[in-house]
């Protein structure tokens, strides 16, 4: 009870500042003029109206019809939701008579002021109003001058000699043109400009147009259809007595709702129990107000505001149900056996039972989740504290468990000392600068078990990042990164097993008898390709190898190529800005451009990918440390062939001879694309693994045929031509120095950097 006492009391309060404050309007106040209802602030007489400028009069016109007038201007409506009112707008006109033999004037001009005092609470609304030119061959302008703040704008209106180029409803230059205005406006100069045309000035044109007008004027923009007759005809201007619509935007005091709420018992405006405040959009300084949802009214008056009665307005509950009025809102029930559902608006049958048990269920799986959450913490607990500490781990860890989750196994050191039968030495199949390769079994399957010997910093830190970017990829051409071991001091990753070498191995096996054919080179290069495409564009977010080369290119057991060793690599950056690195990679791959700016791309990984490209070409290493110094580095002797157009003296006569000038040709212009100093002029993995696609086609099926009185242990040594590449099976055959063909089966140490 004492509750409602004190509500009524501070309702009472409100009242009574807002009639000492505002001057709410007696009920003999006039509040219809003509067809225009005059809702308060809005005013008719003394004490009427709020102060500020909301006064309205009520004349008469020549015909004896009542109506309403404010600042200077015929008003039209009120509206307090969108705290607009429409007025009638001056139109600025000038019209010449091109029906007798007088000459045409060059040019014309006329200008009218149309001002609101800068003191008023209204500004013509820039949303709602545009600044409208009509005629041919007409410049209009509108300035502003509010409060020292400049404005010119304005938009030229054009006319061809046939007039029937000018089409109704169509306002965008021909005829017709109209352009925004700034917010805020209170103070308009229009001055319209007519310009003589010469190519216009025949009778010709001028037959049958007779009063050729143009106007111009800033008015609503909803309320504005252009007729083309507008131009040869006075009938824009006779309209409404040469007056347009046009919007004001008005507001409440020139303080913030803020400011204004400090103060209840002054000039607050927001009478209604039931209203808000809002500051004006219109201006920087000011408010508005509004009724609050549920109710509708006018917030200026004492309980002005009423609630909305929902239920008769049309059917705001299912057919089936029933709705009940509440203050500020409305409810919905539904007959007994049902339950009312706000998602879908229907009467469902009631599912209480089945969502307790539901519930019960998800409680119960909640439990165990954290129970397991709580007893994996426990187990992992000395590992956090120090070896994850140590390389970084911990943080790693926690991310990817809220960001990613465990997309891998983590294994104990149990399973992988048993596995390695202890790290034996007799099970190393490579060793590089990120560390040392055991070959295992876990669980029947082969795996690659990678152990970092590299214990700095900068090192620790490197493992997580691996971690990080293989748990992500999942493509055919890119190593798979089975787990990882965390219990341990020395970071250990757990790759698939990849059995069948390098592409380094490949090119330049130990075994110079060796003749891998140019087919199945071209091959694996496509492969490699697909896979960095892979990460520069399909992985999330993109990835950056930072260390491409042959020998990162491994074959697996079907001789498909994976795509390896990501201790170099980078997440590319979401917001575009390259991260400053210390530069790392190979010697004789890297990007010229990333070590001068130590900003790793993916054109970075197309440079060193050219310079794979350049060994299956050529077959020879990068760089090498005999010889002339001229010749030691093979993308500066390569690049200097294809300058000279040399190309012949760098490409080995075996592929000269077998393969076509058309695959040579296109294989180095490849090259030569992906090498080219400024990176943004080379291509994307994308296109290279296309344009690899295309130049594979001239392998398979080159330009030089095969004849009938060929043997078929010929046509086997031809290499490009055989069955099996036609097929594109990944088999990878060579020619013994007998004739015979043989399957490669390269050595093992396919993990070595």
């Amino acid at each position: 009870m004492e509750v409602v006492v004190m509500l009524g009391h501070g309702l009472l309060l409100v009242v009574a500042y807002c009639t000492a404050a505002t001057a709410v309007p007696s009920s003999e106040c006039q509040r219809q003029c003509g067809n225009v209802e005059i809702l308060y602030p809005f005013g008719i007489g003394t004490n009427c109206s709020m102060p500020g400028g909301f006064g309205v009069t009520c004349q008469l016109d020549q015909n004896g019809f009542s109506k309403p007038f404010i600042v200077g201007r015929e008003l039209l409506d009120i509206s307090l939701t969108n705290s607009t009112i429409r007025v009638l707008n001056p139109i600025t006109t000038y019209c010449y008579n091109d029906s007798t033999s007088e000459q045409l004037m060059l040019n014309g001009t006329t200008t009218v002021t149309s001002d609101i005092d800068r003191n008023s609470p209204f500004h013509f609304s820039d949303v709602r109003n545009k600044f409208t030119v009509i005629g041919c061959n007409t410049l209009g302008f509108i300035a502003n001058n509010n409060s020292g703040s400049e404005y010119l704008t304005g938009c030229f209106s054009y006319c061809s000699r046939n007039m029937s180029n000018q089409t109704d409803n169509s306002c965008s230059g021909l005829g017709c043109c109209q352009t925004g205005i700034p917010k805020g406006m209170d103070f308009s100069l229009v001055n319209l400009c007519v310009i003589k045309d010469d190519a216009s000035n025949t009778s010709q044109t001028r037959e049958g147009v007779g009063q050729r007008c143009s106007y111009a004027v800033l008015m609503e923009a909803a309320a504005f259809s252009f007729r083309t007759k507008y131009i040869t005809t006075t009938e824009f201007r006779d309209m409404a007595a040469g007056r347009a619509p046009a919007v004001l935007d008005w507001f409440i005091a020139n303080e913030t709702c803020e400011v204004a709420e400090r103060n209840l018992s002054g000039s607050y405006a927001c009478c209604s129990a039931n209203s808000k405040c809002s500051d004006a959009t219109s201006v920087s300084v000011g408010y508005v107000c509004n009724c609050s949802r549920g109710y509708e009214g006018n917030p200026y008056l004492p309980d002005g505001c009423k609630d909305v009665d929902e239920c008769n307005i049309g059917r705001p509950c299912p057919s089936d149900g029933v709705c009940h009025n509440t203050v500020g809102g409305y409810r919905c029930s539904c007959p007994t056996g049902r339950k009312y559902s706000q998602s879908n608006n229907t009467c469902v049958p009631n599912t209480g039972l089945i969502i307790g048990v539901t519930m019960g269920f998800l409680g119960l799986m909640i439990f165990s989740l954290c129970g397991y959450m709580i007893y994996q913490k426990r187990k992992l607990k000395k590992v956090k504290q120090e070896y994850f500490r140590q390389h970084g781990g911990l943080i790693l860890f926690e991310t990817m468990k809220s960001e990613k989750g465990l997309a891998f196994t983590v294994f104990s050191e149990d399973e992988l000392r048993q596995a390695t039968n202890n790290y034996h030495k007799s099970r190393i199949i490579g060793k590089g600068g990120h560390g040392t390769v055991y070959k295992g079994v876990v669980k029947g399957k082969p795996v690659a078990i990678k152990r970092c010997t590299l214990i700095d910093e900068r090192q620790k830190k490197e493992f997580g990042q691996e971690m990080l970017i293989l748990s992500q990829i999942n493509h055919k051409n890119i190593v798979k990164l089975v787990g990882c071991c965390l219990e341990v001091e020395v970071p250990v990753l757990v790759y698939e097993y990849i059995p069948n070498g390098t592409m380094y191995e490949l090119i330049h096996g130990r075994n110079q008898e060796l003749q891998i054919s140019f087919s199945t080179l071209l091959r694996v290069a496509q492969e490699a390709a697909e896979g960095l495409s892979f990460l520069h564009s399909y992985a999330s977010p993109p990835i950056l190898h930072g260390d491409v080369k042959t020998a990162n290119i491994l074959l697996d057991e079907n001789y498909m190529v994976k795509v390896s060793d990501f201790g170099a690599s980078i997440l590319a950056p979401s917001d575009k800005e390259q991260y400053v690195t210390m530069v790392q990679g190979t010697a004789g791959y890297l990007d010229p451009e990333y070590m001068q700016t130590c900003q790793l791309t993916e054109k970075s990984d197309v440079y060193s990918f050219g310079v794979i490209l350049l060994e299956v070409l050529i077959g020879e290493v990068p760089l090498k440390l005999y010889g002339p110094e001229t010749k030691r580095s093979l993308t500066s002797n390569f690049l200097s062939a294809m300058k000279e157009n040399s190309l012949s003296t760098v490409v080995p006569s075996h592929i000269s001879e077998q393969e076509s000038t058309e695959l040579i040709r296109g294989l180095a212009e490849l090259a030569t694309n992906c090498l080219d100093m400024c990176s943004s002029n080379r291509p994307s993995m994308k296109e290279i693994a296309d344009e690899l696609s295309r130049l594979r086609k001239l392998s398979i099926h080159p330009w030089v045929q095969l004849t009938m009185e060929e043997t078929e242990s010929q046509r086997l040594l031809r290499g490009p031509a055989h069955t099996s590449f036609e097929t594109e099976s990944s088999v990878i055959e060579y020619s013994g120095p007998d004739g015979a063909n043989q399957l490669i089966n390269p050595a093992s140490s396919f993990y070595a950097r």
